[in-house]
């Protein structure tokens, strides 16, 4: 029996699609139905649908682009955005098909871990990649780095966190964050 790949894409129990240029070219049911869209409804349709705001969407695919670059890869836990507006935690794998064009033709897998870890505080766009960025295991001077800010700015962001999910110690918010009871 011929193995027919469009049907294993179609019906795969994780979501994916196909890309170039961060514009998603085909979707499979998964994705569609766990951003809460109808079947194809997100092919011919930038990923920014995807995110919470156009400013994380900007700033994510900065982050990716030397990643994407060093290790032909990319794979991290960061909060999405449904159609109906509501924010979830989501496992986001990708590979560019040409290593060196990291944004241009891909393949992206999301997985939603909103059971294990679901958005239990109104968090800011800055506040959501800085945790993002914690739950990484990434230190207060990594994200600096990474997300161009000061050390001293990311450490007021993670102090806000801190208290909005009543966490006493970095460790303690990094458990809240990854969905620890």
């Amino acid at each position: 029996m011929p193995i027919n790949y469009e049907s294993i894409f179609k019906f795969a129990p994780v979501g994916m699609c196909v890309s170039d240029n961060r514009v998603i070219k085909a979707s499979n049911d998964a994705l569609a139905a766990m951003f809460g869209y109808r079947a194809a409804e997100l092919d011919g349709r930038s990923f920014e649908v995807l995110y919470p705001t156009q400013d994380e969407y900007l700033r994510t695919g900065d982050r990716i682009i030397p990643i994407m670059n060093a290790r032909g890869r990319y794979s991290d836990e960061r909060i999405m955005r449904r159609a109906n507006g509501e924010l979830f935690w989501c496992h986001v794998t990708g590979r560019a098909l040409d290593a060196g064009q990291p944004l241009g033709a891909g393949i992206w897998t999301f997985e939603d871990l909103s059971e294990q870890r679901p958005v239990s505080a109104a968090l800011t766009p800055r506040e959501r990649e800085i945790a993002a960025l914690l739950v990484e295991g990434k230190t207060s001077k990594m994200i600096a780095r990474d997300a161009g800010l000061s050390p001293r700015t990311v450490e007021m962001h993670r102090a806000s966190l801190m208290r909005k999910f009543g966490a006493s110690t970095a460790t303690e918010l990094v458990h809240k964050l990854a969905g620890a009871p």
